[in-house]
């Protein structure tokens, strides 16, 4: 399915409850950081191995956490009247501009920290 296919049919389920009013923009925004507050809790103060094992072993409740994190994420694009199917691959073109692979691979993109961001 294709993530316009995914956002229309976000905006179908919450429609047909009318839970579409712009008012709730702020409130899917607050909402979406507690979910990826929950997902900070599972792997926040410990180390890179730890963090991967804690994910493999709380795969259900990750997945869970990023599914709701894009349902957010898709609800707020339609509401926002955007099309973010077409939007993310604007992103990804400015992306292949500002970090081509070969500056970047290996690096990071933050500037400040001596990373590689060709952003005009």
């Amino acid at each position: 399915m294709e993530l316009l296919e995914l956002q229309n049919q976000i905006k179908k389920f919450n429609d047909d409850r009318e839970w579409s009013h712009p008012r709730q923009i702020k409130d899917l925004l607050l909402n979406m950081s507690e979910e990826v507050g929950e997902f900070w809790n599972k792997i926040k103060w410990v180390d890179v191995e730890t963090q991967v094992k804690i994910i493999k072993e709380n795969k259900e409740e990750v997945s869970n956490d990023l599914a709701d994190m894009l349902y957010l994420i898709l609800k707020l694009a339609y509401i926002c009247d955007v099309n973010l199917e077409k939007s993310l691959k604007e992103v990804m073109d400015e992306y292949e501009q500002r970090f081509p692979l070969e500056q970047t691979k290996g690096h990071h993109g933050n500037i400040l920290a001596s990373g590689i961001d060709n952003k005009k």
